[in-house]
């Protein structure tokens, strides 16, 4: 863990924070007594991600809409973008894996990188504050990140939320309803909600999957195309 630490230029004083980080719940499945898996982790490091990122727009993109701001965010955070910069750092090679995600490329897979990565966020942040957690975060985003070229593709949550807020009353949310499947092939079912009432589902390997498989069908419901 030494090693990685010198990558990401930040020495934990509190080493269990890292190792949870890193550890998936295939492993900790595995050595229950001894390790906690980084899914509590991850909660917490989409938030400070999430806020980290739409200050650091905020204050430099001062020209662009809350609109387009929305949509570079989006881009900034999604799965795809997460496990990219997780790469940089090599994170899979420190994961701690079961021994079925190590057989089936688990060090690979984007959701599980993409994971690790907001828990590895979320690590930083507890053990030495926002400012810490701030300067990891901010060395990944592009200086200059070209406006036209961000543009979601296939963003689907995005999409609906830019429609459902035209009603500030609406409200959205996204239910957890099942999972199955073993660790290294687990299988998310998740429900959108319009105040309380379902108007999409979606199945996916992650819960962000899902999430974007249920807006999907909700827009499809809607009429709109995608």
């Amino acid at each position: 863990m030494k090693q990685f630490e010198e990558i990401i230029h930040y020495s934990f004083k509190n080493k269990e924070l890292l190792q949870e980080a890193l550890s998936h719940s295939s492993y900790a499945n595995e050595n229950k007594k001894s390790r906690k898996s980084n899914e509590r982790l991850e909660f917490l490091g989409d938030s400070v991600l999430s806020v980290i990122v739409s200050q650091y727009l905020f204050e430099h993109y001062k020209h662009l809409p809350e609109g387009e701001l929305t949509k570079i965010r989006a881009s900034l955070v999604c799965e795809r973008a997460l496990s990219s910069f997780a790469h940089q750092i090599d994170l899979g090679e420190y994961l701690f894996l079961g021994k079925g995600e190590e057989h089936t490329g688990g060090r690979e897979r984007a959701s599980i990188l993409a994971d690790a990565f907001e828990a590895v966020i979320a690590a930083i942040y507890l053990d030495g504050g926002i400012e810490a957690a701030k300067n990891f975060v901010i060395g990944f985003i592009p200086k200059d990140i070209d406006i036209k070229k961000a543009v979601i593709f296939n963003d689907y949550k995005t999409i609906l939320q830019e429609i459902i807020q035209q009603n500030p009353e609406e409200k959205i949310e996204y239910v957890l309803k099942g999972q199955s499947g073993p660790d290294h092939d687990k299988a998310f079912v998740v429900q959108v909600c319009l105040n309380s009432n379902v108007i999409g589902e979606g199945t996916g390997r992650s819960k962000k999957q899902a999430e974007q498989m249920a807006a999907k069908e909700a827009l499809e419901l809607m009429g709109y195309a995608t």
